[in-house]
């Protein structure tokens, strides 16, 4: 699920929610989120909760992704947390970036990191 959060927050533009059946398929779907950007040039600003998996955040900027296990992900609900968010549909053949295409530059200031 992704939710446009721009309007709400100051600290994304976009929540990315997804969640695996298990610590290590939500290790596999954070690897491999951070390997086909990184193969992009696109590295993350903070990845945090990889020690356990349970739930793994990879902060992109504007971009946020939140890996849970599925017990985990019911738990927390982000989606009711952020029920005012607009609800982004998604194509199942999302277009293939341009080859040499830049990184988009951020559209907000960068957060102090603390």
């Amino acid at each position: 699920m992704v939710l446009d959060v721009g309007k709400l927050t100051s600290v994304a533009d976009y929540l990315v929610l997804c969640s695996g059946g298990s610590d290590r398929q939500v290790r596999a779907i954070a690897d491999h989120i951070d390997g086909s950007l990184a193969q992009q040039r696109i590295r993350p600003l903070s990845i945090e909760g990889t020690s356990t998996s349970q739930w793994v955040l990879l902060d992109y900027g504007d971009v946020i992704v939140h890996i849970f296990r599925t017990d985990v992900r019911a738990h927390y609900a982000l989606e009711r947390l952020w029920g005012d968010a607009t609800r982004v549909l998604l194509s199942d053949n999302p277009p293939a970036p341009a080859a040499g295409t830049a990184r988009p530059s951020r559209t907000k200031p960068a957060r102090a990191r603390g």
